[in-house]
């Protein structure tokens, strides 16, 4: 607790204008390859896409157990290594495409880069009914998780900046009392999001509500093809303002677009192998919980990071990305969701 004390006037204050160019890259900063998945997708080749379908979620709870409890859908170390293989092919076709569009443009010789990325974001509010109790949560909620988004994607909160602004579309209000609570893997979340999911890959469905098992919120890694449970779902109450008790300041959305966004946990893996697929965070044994200031978990360099947002510590305690996150992104959006 108290590890950014200017935080909330910071996101007060509106968000920081950030524009900055990063490299699209297998080299670029952070993006860590695990040998055996990098050396299952030789150059050329066309790597089917990974047959797991696991979201990933984020617990609400102060203890160890809550973890164990909750959250079935951690990547196991085979769907790690499906997932990286899968990233670096997706990668490499994306790289190849953008080097003939260059060869074709006569700009020869010049780096790839992608300016900063504007994602549209469509928001359904799946409800109970018309009460706020039900489900029915403010437009003025809405409004400042993506400004909470805005800030923690732009650096303004503290971490690297990512690249990635949100621009909110849409606000759809949906009552249906058997889709509430949403329960994840549940055939009824797949027909609320066969029936409501708009837009592109490159666009950002989010469905709030009330969850089941004490989730706070789970999201679906990327794919190559659209897949109609693309998205996050997110607890109502964990919004800017809500009423979930820690976790109230609008950063369940930001981790969970993290993984909407390709990355892991930063306690994936514990602490053998490539970890989380990120240089710069280090490696931890397991998640944190609540705010475990000087938490050291793994014998390797550095400190658990827990202030970073894809771990599972109380809002108030986490406020960054790294810059090896901020490339994975940016690498993965080149790779999956860009037109």
């Amino acid at each position: 607790m108290g590890l950014r004390p200017n935080l909330l006037t910071r996101r007060a204050a509106g968000v920081a204008s950030t524009t900055l160019a990063l490299l699209l890259s297998t080299a670029a900063v952070g993006v860590v390859p695990a040998a055996s998945a990098y050396s299952a997708a030789p150059e050329g080749a066309s790597c089917a896409e990974p047959t797991d379908v696991h979201s990933d979620a984020r617990v609400r709870g102060g203890s160890k157990a809550a973890h164990k409890r909750h959250d079935p859908n951690e990547l196991t170390a085979k769907q790690v290594q499906e997932r990286e293989a899968d990233f670096a092919a997706a990668l490499r076709n994306s790289t190849l495409r953008s080097k003939s569009s260059l060869r074709a443009g006569a700009t020869e010789g010049k780096t790839v880069a992608l300016a900063a990325v504007t994602v549209p974001v469509v928001v359904h509010v799946i409800q109970r009914d018309s009460t706020r109790a039900g489900g029915n949560i403010p437009d003025s909620l809405i409004n400042s998780q993506i400004t909470v988004l805005n800030q923690a994607y732009s650096g303004a909160t503290g971490g690297a900046a990512t690249g990635f602004t949100f621009q909110l579309q849409q606000i759809n209000r949906v009552t249906n009392a058997a889709w509430y609570p949403i329960v994840q893997g549940s055939s009824a979340e797949r027909q609320m999001k066969t029936s409501l999911r708009t837009g592109g890959k490159n666009t950002l469905n989010m469905y709030l509500g009330e969850l089941s098992d004490d989730l706070l919120g789970w999201a679906t890694f990327p794919k190559r093809s659209l897949d109609v449970m693309d998205g996050v779902v997110v607890l109502g109450e964990s919004l800017p303002g809500g009423t979930a008790t820690n976790y109230n300041q609008g950063d369940t959305g930001t981790h969970e677009i993290g993984h909407w966004l390709n990355l892991y946990h930063t306690f994936q893996g514990g602490c053998s192998g490539s970890g989380d697929s990120v240089s710069d965070t280090p490696a931890e044994a397991s998640p944190a919980f609540q705010c475990p200031t000087g938490r050291d978990t793994c014998t390797a360099t550095g400190k658990d990071p827990i202030t970073n947002f894809m771990d599972y510590t109380y809002d108030s305690c986490m406020y960054q990305f790294t810059a090896g996150q901020a490339s994975r992104m940016v690498n993965a959006w080149t790779a999956y969701r860009a037109a």
